[in-house]
C-alpha cells in the first residue's frame, strides 16, 4: 500500500469506557476468547491489550473463515499452533459451529477442571470475548447460547456495554464492545481494518478508501474486480480508472451522464464487505514481517 495514503483513526469514547470495564472485569476470568476476522488475522489483534490479557489462556477464533481464502486461513491457524496457542476456525452463523468454542476453552482449562471435578463438584469457567468491532462477537455468544442474547449488527460499535450470558455446560460469558486503539501506527492495519467493517463509515473517506481498496484486490488477483463488475482492467490502469469502469458498468451515473464517483465507491466496499466478491484474504502469515513495525506487535508475537 502506498505510504501516501491518508490516516484513519477511530477511538470514540465509548471505547475507552470499554477498556476500563475489560481491566476491571478480566480479574474474574479464567480465559480470553479473541475472535479474529480471518480475512485479517494480524489487524485484528490489538496490541493495547497486551498488559490488559497478561497469561491469561487465548483461544484465537478465526471467525468469518466462509469470507476468506480457505487455504491461507489453514496458514493462520498452523501459525497460531505453532507458537503454542489455541486456534479454532469457525463461522459463527452457522449453528452448531461454536460447539468448537466449547470445546477449546474445556481443553486450555482442563487443569482447572479436573482439579475442582476431584474436589467433587463441577467448576464454572468463565471467559471474556474480546475483538475489534464487526469481527463477529456477539453472534458467536448467540450461536453459544443457542438464543439471540446479545444484540448483533452488521456494523462497528453495536455492542456498547458488558454483558454477561450463562450456557448449559457450566460456562459463563462476558461479550465485551468492539476496541480500536487510540492511536494506529501503523496505516496498512488501520485499511484492513477499515476494509472489513471495524471502522464506521462516517468517519472515512470512502472515495480514498475505496482506491485503495481496489489497489490492494489488484495486487491480490484483479481477477476479483474483472469478475465481480465484469470489467477489463490494463496494466497502465491505476485505481481511479477502475473505479470508472466500475461506474459505467454499473450505471452509476449523475446528470448530463457524469459519473457518480461516491456511489461507486460504496458499492466497492460494501461488496467486500458483504463477501460479493469472493473468498479474499488481506493478509498472509508471510506478510508478518512487513506488517510488524516498532511498538505493533500483538500478543501472540509477544508471548513467542
Amino acid at each position: 500500500m502506498d505510504e501516501n495514503i491518508s490516516n484513519i483513526n477511530w477511538f470514540p469514547g465509548h471505547m475507552t469506557k470499554a477498556l476500563r470495564m475489560m481491566e476491571k472485569e478480566i480479574k474474574i476470568v479464567d480465559a480470553i476468547i479473541y475472535v479474529l476476522d480471518a480475512r485479517a488475522p494480524f489487524s485484528c489483534v490489538n496490541p493495547k491489550l497486551n498488559k490488559l490479557i497478561g497469561n491469561k489462556p487465548i483461544i484465537y477464533v478465526l471467525n468469518k473463515c466462509d469470507m476468506a481464502n480457505l487455504e491461507i486461513t489453514k496458514d493462520w491457524q498452523q501459525y497460531f499452533s505453532k507458537i503454542g496457542a489455541n486456534c479454532i476456525m469457525l463461522n459463527s452463523t452457522e449453528s452448531g459451529t461454536a460447539k468448537k468454542v466449547e470445546n477449546a476453552i474445556n481443553l486450555a482449562l482442563k487443569d482447572k477442571i479436573e482439579k475442582q471435578k476431584q474436589k467433587g463438584f463441577k467448576a464454572i469457567i468463565r471467559a471474556m470475548v474480546l475483538g475489534v468491532p464487526n469481527s463477529g462477537k456477539s453472534t458467536l455468544i448467540n450461536n453459544l447460547c443457542g438464543v439471540s442474547k446479545t444484540i448483533t449488527g452488521n456494523k462497528a460499535g453495536v455492542t456498547k456495554g458488558k454483558q454477561w450470558v450463562k450456557i448449559a455446560s457450566g460456562i459463563e460469558i462476558l461479550d465485551t464492545p468492539g476496541t480500536l486503539w487510540p492511536v494506529f501506527d501503523n496505516n496498512q492495519v488501520a485499511h484492513h481494518l477499515a476494509y472489513i467493517g471495524s471502522i464506521k463509515d462516517e468517519v472515512l473517506d470512502v472515495p480514498s478508501l475505496s482506491l485503495d481498496l481496489i489497489r490492494d484486490l489488484i495486487k491480490i488477483d484483479k481477477q476479483i474486480l474483472i469478475s465481480r463488475y465484469n470489467i477489463e482492467i490494463c496494466a497502465e490502469d491505476e485505481p481511479i480508472n477502475v473505479l470508472e469502469k466500475i461506474c459505467v458498468a454499473r450505471g452509476f451515473l449523475l446528470k448530463k451522464g457524469e459519473l457518480d464517483y461516491d456511489r461507486g465507491a460504496f458499492a466497492i466496499l460494501n461488496d467486500f464487505k458483504q463477501n460479493r466478491m469472493g473468498k479474499i484474504s488481506l493478509e498472509k502469515t508471510s506478510d508478518i514481517k512487513q506488517l510488524l513495525i516498532k511498538n505493533r506487535k500483538p500478543e501472540y508475537e509477544n508471548k513467542n
